[in-house]
């Protein structure tokens, strides 16, 4: 079985981020060095995780009770529950399936005289033209969050420079992956000051706690070699238990509980330290190997399956396909020895409130979602076996739209 998804994380660094939870912490300094590098010009804050900056920046704002935030229709479901914890309402905005961005024509439809903020998430490892999108948000004077957590590049890129606040992820599935831990950008240097004093009063998670994770990671890595994996996935099976769903609630980083008391942390300095490396030693040449591979699956999946292919800006960091028989579509792929699935984030379609229009193709397109495994593929021979087994898939289909029975 080809495994879903590859680790963006060496041994090596697995190796420093355990040796660092068992030095002296030093967190004040261990925070400074990332930020500094990160944004020399002081406008960086590290946090425990996207979701924990989010939170803090939404008690900083005190938004008054009811207000509106609109969200990219597509994002992670306890940022919305975030939002509705701070006693606000989310208002989705429709995306482009061709894109994977907002579509310009909802923004204006959207926003009310209730609207506070809003908050465009870059997806799947796209990256979206903002210069609208800042323009709009400044008409109506909207504090603006650039969710960059799937789009990180190793480019210099911090989000868009009158963007009040741009949020980068280093979780476990993403790209140069600190095991966790996130760097925002703030276009104010007083809300990014009083936000950093927000987050000295929280505890640092325990060292231990990191290491653990760490470990985990360790076991993950080490099971998507393409044998181990397919054993597992063979017990798994022998045991009547689903290796898909164990899998994804492994990589997920806060799984299960009470959300809020487990972002509330302040990051430990082992992550930072971890964080800083891997910052330093990421490059744009070596993303290229998995953005060449999903271009080659692109190139040679039917025009239908293809999602998101016409953003301006594209790292793949996973390779989403979408289809009207998704279930049968993974369960096809499996048997062609290809570990497909459709749980391979937390992503969501925003439901719309009462009386808001529902955001309809991103629904769709949710709904109809597949992630390859497009980038533990070795060989472009690989690729093509993949390309051509989901073609087959479509044979049998008939179309997008019939029942498939394989």
């Amino acid at each position: 079985m080809i495994p879903r998804k590859k680790l963006d994380i060496g041994w090596r660094d697995l190796a420093f981020g355990l040796k660092a939870c068992f030095a002296n912490p030093d967190d004040a300094a261990a925070q400074a060095s990332v930020e500094n590098l990160w944004s020399p010009a002081g406008n960086a804050l590290a946090l425990f995780s996207v979701r924990s900056g989010f939170d803090l920046v939404l008690q900083q704002l005190a938004l008054p009770q009811g207000s509106e935030i609109l969200v990219s229709a597509i994002t992670i479901g306890d940022m919305v529950g975030i939002i509705e914890h701070h006693g606000l309402v989310a208002v989705p905005l429709d995306l482009d399936p061709a894109t994977c961005a907002v579509r310009p024509n909802v923004l204006e439809r959207a926003v009310t005289a209730n609207t506070r903020a809003i908050v465009i998430a870059h997806l799947f490892g796209s990256r979206m033209e903002m210069d609208g999108i800042v323009a709009f948000a400044q008409r109506h004077k909207l504090f603006l969050f650039e969710d960059c957590a799937q789009a990180f590049a190793a480019d210099g890129y911090r989000g868009h420079p009158d963007t009040d606040v741009a949020m980068f992820s280093f979780g476990t599935i993403k790209t140069a992956t600190a095991g966790g831990g996130a760097l925002f950008s703030f276009l104010d240097g007083t809300l990014r000051a009083a936000i950093a004093e927000r987050q000295r009063n929280y505890a640092v998670q325990p060292a231990s706690q990191f290491a653990k994770k760490l470990l985990k990671i360790a076991s993950l890595k080490a099971l998507s070699y393409r044998l181990p994996y397919t054993l597992f996935v063979g017990l798994c099976r022998f045991c009547g238990n689903s290796h898909d769903r164990i899998i994804s609630k492994a990589v997920r980083g806060f799984a299960g509980g009470d959300l809020m008391p487990k972002l509330r942390q302040q990051p430990p300095s082992a992550l930072l330290a971890l964080l800083a490396r891997r910052l330093r030693n990421c490059t744009p040449a070596q993303l290229a190997p998995r953005i060449a591979a999903a271009n080659t699956l692109l190139q040679q999946l039917p025009a239908p399956y293809r999602l998101g292919t016409e953003a301006g800006h594209h790292t793949h960091w996973v390779l989403p396909t979408q289809c009207a028989a998704p279930d049968a579509l993974v369960a096809h792929l499996w048997r062609q020895g290809f570990d497909a699935t459709r749980g391979a984030s937390s992503m969501i379609a925003v439901p719309a409130p009462a009386g808001r229009a529902a955001a309809v193709e991103a629904q769709r397109m949710m709904g109809r979602i597949v992630y390859l495994p497009f980038d533990t593929c070795g060989l472009e021979e690989e690729l093509g076996r993949l390309a051509n087994a989901i073609g087959r898939f479509d044979e049998a289909c008939g179309t997008m739209n019939s029942d498939f029975a394989d």
